[in-house]
């Protein structure tokens, strides 16, 4: 009986690897596409495969992240929806940095307008996870983080 807990409990914890590996991957290669000016082909691939991975992972298996108990109000009604928005740009930005990777554009938005556009919302979401964790105390910042820095937390 405790085999099936067991596994469980290894895929979920992979499940977290893979998606706390992603997650940072993904933030390191949108810096650094952006820093290249999209020039990089190789970087450009790197990143769509990344992103595109990584919202995979998401539609696959269900999103990681949730309110938490301390979250209340309208904030608390807009989490999953917000989530849910920052993953759609994801996917979005990486099919199309992945396009321009090949030579191929998507049409409407530039994948360099995609891709500020995405580091703004990151840059949100960032900001909202720090007030979350240090104004409400719900330990949000582990959740994303590798444990070894859960010290420094």
């Amino acid at each position: 009986m405790s085999l099936p807990i067991t596994r469980n409990a290894g895929r979920a914890e992979m499940r977290r690897r893979a998606t706390i590996l992603l997650h940072w991957l993904v933030l390191t290669l949108l810096m650094l596409v952006l820093a290249s000016g999209l020039q990089s082909g190789a970087l450009n691939a790197a990143y769509g495969l990344a992103g595109l991975a990584m919202a995979a992972l998401a539609l696959a298996f269900g999103l990681m992240n949730g309110p938490g108990p301390k979250l209340d109000g309208v904030l608390r009604s807009a989490h999953p929806w917000l989530s849910r928005g920052m993953y759609i740009l994801l996917a979005w930005t990486s099919f199309s940095a992945l396009l321009l990777a090949f030579g191929t554009v998507l049409p409407g938005p530039a994948a360099r307008d995609l891709m500020v556009a995405l580091f703004a919302a990151s840059a949100l979401h960032a900001i909202f996870h720090l007030w979350r964790h240090t104004a409400l105390g719900d330990g949000v910042l582990r959740r994303m983080t590798p444990r070894f820095l859960h010290g420094m937390l």
